[in-house]
């Protein structure tokens, strides 16, 4: 169903282009011409690096400061009130504004990118994760006092199993989100990337070559979600079915 949702899609498309006879909607075979022009000239694969790199470190500083963050939230009623209202603050301020602010209070460097991508992604991985650890056993806490385990022990046997779902939910959700903020923080403020790349293309009107980039990002990121999250999220979730 999924090959024939995407032939379905590419048959759209170009009965579109084909109706429409505009330069503004290229037909597939013109952005497959434009997509083989770039990978000929050698500029696709570095972009496409670049910008993987960018998504890997931001994604990785929101996922493992969020959950930290998130996780004591969700287990002290203390830092629950002492934190809420600056994700509240932060679920709410649009990531452009926060990409602008670091450009402006940092410069256009590399860390205030990933910085400001990792900063509006950081709320939503600690809303996700703080209602996971509101529902962590209190049964299995007592076993693990019991056993009298350590707290790495703990937190690998008792806490990461129960928290897998939450975290995994938390990291699909995240990763769609953030390769999207970095294009954004590339077109506005970086010199190389996909993002870099759209801005370019847009500038000249070369539709083809915006969606040749586009897509072929795209593609990637879906390559990513079908290679390793979906896998990962059937281990997360595993043991729950094991139980049932």
């Amino acid at each position: 169903m999924r090959a024939v949702s995407a032939l379905g899609f590419l048959a759209l498309w170009w009965l579109a282009a084909a109706r429409l006879a505009d330069r503004m909607l290229p037909a597939p075979p013109a952005v497959l011409a434009a997509l083989a022009e770039e990978l000929a000239a050698g500029a696709l694969l570095p972009a496409l690096l670049v910008t993987l790199a960018r998504v890997a470190a931001a994604f990785s500083l929101a996922m493992a400061c969020g959950a930290a963050l998130g996780y004591a939230m969700g287990r002290s009623r203390l830092a629950d009130a002492a934190c809420d209202p600056w994700v509240l603050l932060l679920l709410n301020i649009p990531a452009l504004v926060i990409i602008l602010l670091a450009y402006v209070w940092f410069g256009q460097t590399e860390a205030a990118a990933i910085g400001a991508v990792a900063l509006a992604k950081l709320p939503n991985v600690v809303v996700v994760v703080r209602e996971g650890a509101r529902t962590l056993d209190p049964q299995l806490d007592e076993v693990a006092r019991a056993y009298r385990l350590g707290p790495w022990v703990r937190l690998r046997e008792v806490v990461l199993p129960q928290l897998g779902p939450f975290l995994v939910a938390a990291a699909r959700s995240g990763l769609a989100i953030v390769w999207k903020i970095v294009l954004v923080v590339e077109l506005l403020g970086r010199p190389s990337g996909v993002g870099f790349e759209l801005h370019l293309r847009f500038q000249v009107f070369d539709v083809a070559g915006l969606l040749a980039y586009s897509l072929a990002f795209a593609a990637v990121m879906l390559a990513v979600e079908a290679s390793l999250m979906r896998p990962i999220e059937r281990r997360a979730r595993a043991w729950r079915h094991a139980d049932a």
